[in-house]
C-alpha cells in the first residue's frame, strides 16, 4: 500500500480506508451484509478477487473479523468498524447535497435498487400470509426488468424469476423514478400523481406501500440531518 510519509491521523485513516470500494465495503457491512455473497449483490461491478483482497486488508487493519458462519465464512465490523459509522452518514449526508447523481444510464442499476430494497423493507407492515409484489422497469435492461418481491413469516426474500404464486400488487414505474424516489430525489406523491408510477392490486396493500418500501437509509438522513460543524481550535495549546 502505498503511504502519503505523514503521522497526520487523517493521513493514516485515509491510507486505510479511501482505496477504491473500501468505503461502499464498509457500509455494506453497516446496512446487514454479512456474507460473501451478500457483498457481491451490494457491490456488484465489483470483482470477486478484489472483493476477496479487500476483505483480507480490513481484517488485517483490525476494521472487520471473521465469525463463525456454520461452515461458511462471515465477516462483522470490529469496534474500530463500528466507529466509522458517523463517518459514512456524514459523507452520505454530504454527498446528498453535494454529489448527487444525475441518474444516466451508467448510475441505474435494477439489481443494485432492488437488493436495497428488500434489505429495507418493513416487514412488520405485511399480514401473517405470504404477500407477493412485483416490480415491473420497462426502461431496465434485458433480464432484470422484472422482480418479486415476497413477505412471508416476516421474512423477505427477492426472486428476479417469477416465483409462480398470485401477485398481490403490482407496482410499475421507470427504473429511473424509483431510483429517484429510492434516494429522496423524488417524492413517491409526486411520482405517482404525475403518472410516473402506476400501482395495480390489493388496495390495502396499496395504500400502506409508502409506509414498507422506505427510501434508502444514508438518502432518509441526507434529506433530513443536519450536518454538524466541527470546531477547529486554532488557539488551543
Amino acid at each position: 500500500m502505498q503511504t502519503y510519509g505523514q503521522f497526520c491521523p487523517l493521513a493514516q485513516a485515509t491510507q486505510l480506508l479511501c482505496e477504491r470500494w473500501t468505503l461502499l465495503l464498509v457500509r455494506e457491512f453497516m446496512a446487514g451484509s454479512t456474507r460473501f455473497s451478500d457483498l457481491q449483490k451490494g457491490l456488484p461491478l465489483m470483482s470477486p478477487t478484489l472483493l476477496s483482497s479487500r476483505l483480507k486488508h480490513l481484517v488485517r487493519s483490525g476494521v472487520i473479523e471473521l465469525a463463525d458462519g456454520n461452515g461458511s465464512p462471515r465477516y462483522q465490523l470490529t469496534r474500530a468498524g463500528s466507529e466509522l459509522r458517523p463517518v459514512i452518514e456524514l459523507l452520505g449526508v454530504w454527498g446528498h447535497r453535494w454529489a448527487r447523481s444525475n441518474l444516466n444510464g451508467e448510475d441505474l442499476d435494477a439489481g443494485l435498487l432492488m437488493w436495497d430494497m428488500r434489505r429495507s423493507v418493513d416487514s412488520s407492515m405485511f399480514p401473517d400470509q405470504r404477500i407477493i409484489v412485483q416490480f415491473e422497469y420497462p426502461d431496465a435492461v434485458q433480464g432484470a426488468r422484472d422482480w418479486w418481491l415476497i413477505s412471508e413469516s416476516g421474512e423477505i426474500d427477492l426472486c428476479l424469476k417469477d416465483p409462480g404464486y398470485q401477485v398481490d400488487l403490482l407496482v410499475r414505474c421507470s427504473l429511473k423514478t424509483m431510483t429517484a424516489i429510492w434516494i429522496c430525489e423524488k417524492s413517491f406523491k409526486k411520482a405517482f400523481s404525475e403518472g410516473e408510477i402506476k400501482v395495480m392490486g390489493d388496495p390495502v396493500l396499496a395504500a400502506q406501500l409508502q409506509r414498507w418500501l422506505r427510501a434508502s437509509a444514508l438518502s432518509r438522513l441526507g434529506a433530513s440531518a443536519t450536518t454538524p460543524r466541527i470546531s477547529w481550535d486554532h488557539d488551543a495549546r
